[in-house]
C-alpha cells in the first residue's frame, strides 16, 4: 500500500520527532500518516518500546512497529556535543518539534524550548509529559497506568462491586497523543496569521482528567461519587452486555424510541410502554430489573443474528468480538483500517479526507538522516 510521498494534508510540514514510548511517537505517526516529513531521532540504544516484547521481528518488538510508521529514524547521542549539534540543524529546518524528556534535560543539553525558541520563533515545539512543567506534581515522570489511577479513571471501571480497573489498553497514552496532534495544528493555524511558533504542553494527567466524562459531570451536578458499573453506562439503560443463546450481545439502547423498536423485535411491546422503563430515566433506575427480563427474552436467541436485525431497524447493538475477530471484520477491511506494507501490518489512520487521503510511505524501521527536499 506504498503511496506517493508528496500526497496527503500535511504534505510540507516537517517534523522533528525526539520522542520515545508512546504519546509523542504516536502524535509523529498520526501528522505523518497525514503527509508530513517526520525525522525521528532515537538515542543509540533505540526507543525503549523497541524492547517491549513479546512479540519481536528481527529483535525489535510489536509495540515498537505500531507507533513508528511514517517516520525516517536516526541514532544520536543528544547527551554529547555533537549530538545536539545535528538536532540544532535539523531544527533549522522543522517545523514542529515534538519531545517528551523530563522537563529541564533539554534545557540542560542547551536546546530547550525557550533557547532554540530565540533562534527559531517560527518553530513550533510539542512537549509531552506526565504532568506538565509547574503545579504540586509538574515535571515529575508520568505513566499510563499511574494516571488511570490518579485521574479517576480506574475508579470507574471494572464491574460493580470489584476491584479498581486498569482499563485494557494504554487509553491516556493515546488520547495524549491525539491531543498532541490537535495542539500541533492549532498552533500551525495560528502561526499562518502571526508567524510566530509557540509551546504545547500536552499532559498525560490532564488528558487523564480530561476523559472523565460523564462522571465528572455527574459528580458536579449530584455530589455523588461515581461508582463502577461493570460493562453497564452509569446514565442510560440498556447500555450494556446482555447474554443470549449463544454469546453476549452489547445492546447500545440511547433513546426510548429505540426501546421501544427493540421491545417490539422481541415480541415483547409489553416491555416498551411498561411505566418502570418507558422512559430513559426510569430505565436507568430499574435497570437490574429491565437486565433480567431481557435475558429472559434474549435466551433463545443467536448473539449474532440479533444484532444485525437490531441494527438492521436502527437499534445498536453488537457481538462482543475478540481483537483478532474485529481485525479480520469485513468493515475493518472496507474501512482500510488494516494496512499491510511489504511484512508489517498496523492499524490504518482512523480520519479519512476526501481529497487528501492519510498515506503510508514508510514502514517502521526505516532510515534517514535529512528531511527531503520538496518543500
Amino acid at each position: 500500500m506504498t503511496q506517493l510521498p508528496s500526497a496527503g494534508a500535511l504534505q510540507g510540514l516537517r517534523v522533528l520527532d525526539l520522542s520515545r514510548i508512546l504519546g509523542g511517537p504516536l502524535c509523529g505517526q498520526i501528522l505523518g500518516d497525514h503527509g508530513a516529513d517526520v525525522l525521528k531521532v532515537e538515542p543509540p540504544q533505540g526507543d525503549d518500546t523497541r524492547t517491549w516484547g513479546p512479540p519481536f521481528r528481527d529483535g525489535v518488538a510489536s509495540y515498537y512497529y505500531g507507533l513508528n510508521r511514517n517516520k525516517r529514524i536516526q541514532f544520536l547521542d543528544l547527551a554529547k556535543p555533537e549530538g545536539q549539534q545535528r538536532v540544532r540543524e535539523l531544527m533549522a529546518e522543522a517545523d514542529v518539534v515534538v519531545e517528551n524528556f523530563k522537563i529541564g534535560t533539554m534545557e540542560k543539553w542547551g536546546i530547550g524550548w525557550e533557547q532554540m525558541q530565540r533562534e527559531y520563533p517560527a518553530l513550533i515545539w510539542c512537549r509531552v509529559s506526565g504532568f506538565g512543567e509547574d503545579g504540586p506534581l509538574g515535571a515529575l515522570p508520568g505513566y499510563d497506568a499511574a494516571i488511570q489511577a490518579m485521574a479517576g479513571i480506574m475508579s470507574v471501571n471494572g464491574e460493580a462491586g470489584g476491584d479498581p480497573l486498569r482499563v485494557g489498553l494504554p487509553v491516556v497514552d493515546m488520547v495524549t497523543g491525539m491531543n498532541a496532534v490537535i495542539g500541533v495544528l492549532l498552533a500551525l493555524h495560528e502561526r499562518a496569521r502571526s508567524g510566530k511558533g509557540q509551546l504545547i504542553n500536552a499532559s498525560l494527567y490532564d488528558s487523564g482528567i480530561s476523559l472523565l466524562h460523564p462522571h465528572a459531570a455527574n459528580w458536579f451536578m449530584n455530589g455523588k461519587i461515581p461508582q463502577r458499573t461493570g460493562n453497564a453506562h452509569p446514565n442510560i439503560y440498556p447500555y450494556d452486555v446482555v447474554n443470549t443463546g449463544t454469546s453476549p450481545i452489547f445492546l447500545a439502547v440511547g433513546n426510548d424510541r429505540q426501546f421501544k423498536l427493540m421491545c417490539e423485535h422481541l415480541g415483547q411491546p409489553e416491555l416498551g410502554t411498561d411505566e418502570r422503563f418507558a422512559t430513559a430515566g426510569q430505565r436507568s433506575v430499574n435497570r437490574v430489573a429491565l437486565k433480567a427480563l431481557l435475558e429472559q427474552a434474549l435466551a433463545t436467541r443467536d448473539c449474532v443474528q440479533l444484532a444485525d436485525e437490531l441494527m438492521s431497524i436502527g437499534v445498536p447493538a453488537a457481538p462482543v468480538l475478540d481483537v483478532e475477530q474485529a481485525l479480520e471484520a469485513p468493515h475493518t477491511q472496507h474501512s482500510e483500517m488494516v494496512i499491510q506494507m511489504g511484512e508489517y501490518r498496523g492499524l490504518g489512520a482512523p480520519v479519512k479526507l476526501s481529497r487528501t487521503p492519510a498515506t503510508y510511505r514508510f514502514a517502521p524501521l526505516a532510515e534517514g538522516r535529512d528531511f527531503l527536499k520538496d518543500k
